[in-house]
């Protein structure tokens, strides 16, 4: 039987395959229970263009007194900066990569901030 952990890298495989034939820059996407990360990877997937994570101190000062990024209003920050920093990079279009996990909560509101902060996905 394959753990919670095995199950969601075997349905990011594929996402993977799929997105390296499109050949275009993937934002993945990362989350555990305390924070969020995002990055931007090359379309070749030798370099991360760009990246964002609410471990980062001028994000964790932005959260307030707690500094939680486990949250959705965390992951909106985290969508609107990681789409700045890709913009800044040259990047505009990108295939999303949630990585295994569930569309919802969390990792669409990221998806959802980076569109509209002008990524294309």
């Amino acid at each position: 039987m394959l753990t919670k952990k095995e199950q969601r890298l075997r349905r990011s495989r594929q996402t993977r395959i799929r997105i390296a034939t499109q050949g275009v820059a993937r934002l993945t996407v990362n989350r555990t229970n305390l924070h969020i990360y995002a990055s931007v990877i090359s379309g070749d997937g030798t370099k991360v263009l760009a990246a964002a994570s609410t471990a980062e101190v001028e994000i964790r000062k932005d959260l307030g007194a707690s500094g939680k990024g486990g949250n959705v209003a965390a992951a909106q920050a985290i969508g609107k900066r990681i789409a700045e920093k890709a913009k800044a990079a040259g990047v505009e279009k990108v295939a999303f990569d949630r990585a295994g996990f569930a569309y919802h909560g969390r990792v669409k509101a990221l998806a959802d901030a980076a569109r509209e902060a002008g990524l294309q996905f």
